[in-house]
Parts: C-alpha cells; structure tokens; sequence
C-alpha cells in the first residue's frame, strides 16, 4: 500500500533508507552503506552529510552512526501514546511481580511494536527497547493482538508481510495460526513456546477498549527453565490477564 502511495519524494525515502540501515547495522562507513542498499558512494555521502548537518548523525572518522537527537522523537512518540500513559506503571509492577521480563506492544502498520519494556530482578537480558518491530504471528504479545483484529485486517497484514519463521516452532501455517487465534479469543490469552526465541516462552493477554477494538497487549516473558508447563498454562496467564484487567479500567476510564 505505501509502495505505491502518490506523491512520495524519492530523496526522503532515499534518506529514510539510510536511517533505517544505521539503526539496523549501527556505526557504518559510506562504503559499507552504499552496499548494503545498492547506491552510489556519492548520494549515500550526501545523504549523510546532510543529516550530519542537521544533527541526526554523528562521525567518527569514516563511521557515521545515528545521534541522540532521534532519542528525543522516540521519547515523544512513546510519552505521547495513550496506551503507554494508562500502562507504564502495571507493567513495572508485573516486572517487579514476577520478576522477569514485562512487555507492552500495540500493532502498526501490521508490525508488533514495543511501547514500553521492564526487567524484574531475574530477567533474560534480551536486547528490547521501545520502537522494536517484532512480527506478530510469531510473539505472544502479537497473537494476542492478531486474535482481536477483523479478519480482513488480519488478512492484510498476512499478505503484506507473510508468515516467515524466525525459529523452527515459529507458526508458518495459515490454518494453524487461524486455529490458535481462536483459541486466544476463547481463554483470553496467547503464548509463544519458543516461537520468537529459542529457549524463552511468552505469555500475552490483549489491552480491549470499550468499543471492542484492541488497544494493545501485555506479557511475562520467561526462559523455559523457569516456566514449566503450570506455569505456563496457569500461573503466567493469570498474572497476566490481571495485568491487562487494570490497563484496560485506567484506559476505559
């Protein structure tokens, strides 16, 4: 749909390309850039100098990499979404509960994106920030919000951006992710049992607004050794749903 949106200026999106490259690879040289998205040495040179001169990038010698002033864009954007508003506090209470690693997500542009991110005293030290795009057939936090959408949506975002596996549990199968994303809407909960990650599981429950719609999700994540099969079928759950129980009555308000 946005490939073929009128009236886009090729050099923006030529600029917004190199950003997403240095976010994705860190500090770059014009060489390694130019590679990396089949340009020039010289339009990736100038896109870079312009951004330097704007303060969106810094160099190190040859290196550019991104600069602190995109820390003030996400930190507005974040601070700025209702859900993280109503959310921030259950989810430090749930890392400090549980004592793992708490998640809040909400869907955009058919990608699961991180609004806010806790570790309780034992979490897995993984590398989460706020803005992380994750999909979302193969995350608890994702099917938890997938369950609730419309099944056209859900249709769009499958034929946008596939069902690709990211380990060997991940879904890949239409059918079979329809059969759970019934089951979530049925018991109120999702899980990811190594799906996203090898060795971590996931619990999720969806963030309802009054009118139906799904604001977002919540989760506890664990590495399977400390989440057994009761804990995971159970215990979590239950944590979890209370979780989203209170965003949903601070949301609803």
């Amino acid at each position: 749909m946005t490939e073929n949106a009128p009236h886009r200026v090729e050099t923006s999106r030529k600029t917004i390309r190199v950003l997403d490259a240095l976010r994705e690879h860190g500090s770059s040289s014009v060489t390694f850039l130019a590679r990396e998205l089949e340009m020039n040495k010289s339009t990736v040179h100038n896109h870079l100098s312009t951004l330097e001169a704007e303060k969106f990038v810094v160099r190190d010698g040859t290196d550019y990499e991104l600069s602190l002033r995109l820390l003030g864009f996400g930190g507005y954007v974040q601070h700025r979404h209702p859900l993280y508003q109503v959310a921030k506090r259950e989810v430090h209470r749930l890392a400090s509960q549980t004592g793992e690693l708490a998640n809040l997500m909400v869907e955009e542009y058919g990608q699961g994106v991180y609004l806010a991110s806790e570790q309780g005293e034992r979490a897995v030290d993984l590398d989460i920030y706020p803005g992380l795009r994750r999909p979302l057939h193969a995350i608890g936090l994702g099917k938890a919000i997938l369950a609730h959408l419309s099944p056209e949506r859900v249709d769009d975002i499958i034929d946008e951006h596939g069902l690709p596996a990211e380990t060997d549990q991940t879904i890949t199968d239409r059918a079979e992710l329809d059969a759970q994303l019934a089951t979530v809407r049925d018991r109120g909960y999702a899980v990811d049992n190594e799906e996203l990650i090898r060795g971590l599981r996931c619990v999720g429950a969806p963030i309802i607004a009054k009118d139906g719609t799904v604001l977002g999700a919540i989760s506890v994540s664990q590495p399977v050794s400390r989440m057994n099969n009761e804990r995971f079928t159970d215990e979590v759950p239950d944590i979890v749903q209370s979780a989203a129980n209170v965003i949903e009555l601070h949301a609803n308000h």
